[in-house]
């Protein structure tokens, strides 16, 4: 037997606080009857709706994605485009991304319907790395990579300090591959970082998250994750 609100979390409903919230305006039912109380526990065959949709317990299903350009981070996309998720095949769960790439972005994404580790690994208290490598236009100055490692402020939003090196340069074409590794995942953070000191990008992919790489794995490529990666995962985020 699990809490209520832990089951609806981990069922991708919502994260656990919104699924208290949800419990106690009386929008869930278990077994035909409303539940508000937050302590209500609930088993594999009971009945769970919320807002009278049915909820699903699905086996916990992990994948890593190459996600390639010109495929938007959602399940679904109101102008038809396609999603990483139409390139999972094979997965009869219901997977949805966890956070996002941008349209242009490329690299290592993780897609599940574990809500519950979802929010976690999303949320900056738990300071999960993401590692992405950038092309940009200029070459970074010692005093742009010491910016971005103490941390910088764009359009009245604080970015923390994130780690910093520029990888390789070519000073015919005027521009860098730099690596950078923060632990936030705010909207386009590593395009106005860069931007911020100078650097704006011309490509971006991620090549590494929560240790977990692309290696072996071409653009569009995808592939379950290894037991032992789940559990580190969990460790990462305090679910071990």
């Amino acid at each position: 037997m699990e809490r209520l609100q832990k089951v609806l979390a981990h069922d991708g409903v919502a994260s656990r606080r919104q699924s208290e919230k949800l419990i106690m305006s009386g929008r869930v039912r278990v077994n035909g009857d409303v539940v508000t109380e937050l302590g209500t526990k609930v088993g594999v065959h009971d009945k769970i709706m919320v807002d009278g949709v049915p909820v699903s317990s699905e086996a916990p299903t992990y994948v890593l994605l190459y996600k390639p350009r010109g495929v938007v981070s959602t399940a679904n996309d109101e102008k038809s485009r396609e999603t990483v998720v139409d390139l999972i095949e094979n997965v009869p769960q219901r997977i949805y991304p966890v956070g996002r790439l941008d349209y242009d972005t490329t690299g290592l994404l993780l897609l599940t319907n574990d809500g519950e580790l979802a929010n976690r690994l999303t949320h900056p208290k738990y300071g999960v790395e993401k590692t992405y490598v950038a092309k940009v236009t200029g070459i970074p100055t010692n005093d742009a990579l010491r910016q971005l490692r103490q941390g910088v402020e764009v359009d009245n939003i604080t970015y923390a300090p994130a780690k910093a090196k520029v990888l390789s340069t070519d000073d015919k074409k005027h521009t860098a591959i730099v690596s950078l590794t923060i632990h936030e995942g705010k909207n386009h953070q590593v395009k106005k970082m860069l931007a911020s000191v100078g650097c704006p990008v011309e490509k971006l992919k991620r090549e590494e998250y929560a240790r977990l790489t692309l290696k072996g794995l071409n653009p569009g490529d995808s592939r379950y994750l290894k037991p032992e990666e789940v559990k580190e995962l969990r460790r990462l985020t305090d679910l071990a």
